[in-house]
């Protein structure tokens, strides 16, 4: 499973950096490696990474510069890595969307074992999605790499609530998800939102992918129950 992982290390200390994507690559893992915050930023938005681990202290942009922008384009895992160790810094990590905090000097294998355990409750033990879902003959195509989604060929405008919801019930087609459970899994455990309002995302996301939004073939609704992905 790991070999099907990518995870992005932006540390500027090399020899941090070669320390962390050894012992990723013994773990079987695809590493990809930035010793700045802008290279970081253009490997990020190019391969999509499944996991970030990402240094605070870097030259160009901040550590907290670049999550709260990969934070802004995707829900993927990160794991900040600092010297700062109070408490105020480890808040201000949380707070603009950071998934783990270690503080340096750490264990490599430490950090190894909160890879393993955010990768296994983000992804639930399943290898990542491929980066192309296609559906009825390319007929509803979903980027993941690109968050792009297209329908007979032309692109389709979703918001990123929207794209959640669709990429979370076209990656495990046939599964049926209760509307607190989909809000979970598309926006986390904290969102504070009402759950009805997935119905209003429903209803926008197929009138934007179905031929005929009262008679949906891609997102049906399960009575009673909640929704499931058709095609």
């Amino acid at each position: 499973m790991e070999g099907n992982f990518k995870i992005l290390v932006v540390e500027d200390e090399k020899k941090i950096l070669d320390v962390i994507a050894a012992y990723l690559e013994r773990e079987g893992y695809k590493v990809l490696k930035a010793t700045d915050g802008i290279n970081g930023l253009e490997i990020f938005k190019k391969y999509s990474p499944h996991l970030v681990i990402l240094d605070l202290m870097l030259p160009g942009l901040s550590g907290e510069e670049i999550c709260k922008a990969m934070r802004g384009a995707s829900d993927v895992p990160i794991i900040m890595l600092t010297a700062k160790i109070n408490e105020k810094s480890k808040l201000e990590g949380f707070s603009l969307g950071a998934d783990d905090y270690v503080t340096k000097p750490f264990s490599p294998k430490e950090l190894i074992q909160r890879v393993r355990a955010i990768i296994r409750r983000s992804y639930r033990g399943k290898s990542p999605l491929s980066d192309i879902l296609s559906f009825n003959g390319n007929e509803l195509r979903i980027d993941v790499r690109k968050h792009e989604v297209t329908k007979d060929e032309r692109l389709v405008s979703l918001t990123p609530k929207e794209y959640k919801i669709l990429l979370i019930l076209a990656s495990n087609q046939g599964q049926i998800f209760s509307r607190e459970r989909l809000v979970e899994a598309a926006f986390g455990i904290d969102y504070d939102g009402y759950d009805r309002t997935v119905d209003t995302h429903i209803k926008n996301i197929r009138h934007k992918i179905e031929d005929n939004p009262r008679d949906p073939k891609y997102v049906l609704t399960v009575y009673g129950v909640g929704y499931k992905f058709g095609g």
